[in-house]
């Protein structure tokens, strides 16, 4: 069990320490992944930015996905749960994502690009990993990018999801994999959704440590 956001990354940034020599960038999928990757990235002295990507949400069930899509427009469809689905619906939720995608960078990341990836060491965070989506198009928006190695972290994932991730990157360090896992929020003590504004505040604290 993890107190906050604040104490499950800093756990995690000691599990990954090993990667500190690398210099890598460390990508926080928004919003629930970024003070997280922000504890990791502090620990580790890496280079720290936001990845975005969305879940497709059922249109009756917003909780649950068939599927996510990235910020390059990378997509990800779990073909078993999006069957029964028009694809005229499947299109429609998919535009909705991608414009929310547009806001949360213009508004969470301040407009800026994606921080530059080639051939770097990019550690891909997130609160915990549920069906495993977003962190599916991150890791395909990576590799288009041509990244050096890619590292999976995250708090909690279920075992099936750290063995399925574990054949596409090249490492997942995730601290904690219930057998009876039931929802990311179960292994923290205060869990909440995560306004804009506290997103925005731990960006520009990182942007103002150096000052």
């Amino acid at each position: 069990m993890f107190r906050d956001r604040t104490d499950a990354g800093e756990k995690l940034a000691w599990a990954l320490e090993k990667y500190q020599d690398d210099r890598p960038v460390v990508l926080a999928i928004p919003k629930g992944g970024v003070e997280v990757g922000y504890r990791v990235a502090k620990y580790l002295n890496a280079d720290f930015s936001i990845i975005v990507s969305r879940k497709l949400p059922f249109p009756d069930d917003p909780e649950a996905g068939f599927g996510a899509v990235a910020e390059d427009g990378s997509t990800f469809i779990l073909d078993y749960a999006a069957h029964g689905l028009l694809q005229q619906t499947i299109k429609g939720i998919t535009k909705e994502q991608k414009q929310e995608i547009e806001r949360r960078i213009r508004i969470l990341r301040k407009g800026k690009p994606l921080l530059e990836v080639a051939d770097r060491t990019v550690i891909l965070v997130d609160d915990g990993i549920a069906m495993g989506s977003t962190m599916r198009v991150s890791i395909m928006l990576c590799k288009k990018k041509k990244t050096g190695k890619i590292v999976v972290a995250s708090p909690v994932a279920s075992p099936s999801n750290v063995a399925e991730l574990e054949k596409i990157v090249d490492d997942v360090v995730v601290l904690e994999q219930p057998l009876f896992f039931r929802a990311v929020a179960q292994v923290y003590a205060n869990w909440y959704d995560v306004p804009d504004e506290e997103v925005i505040k731990i960006m520009e604290q990182w942007e103002n440590k150096d000052n």
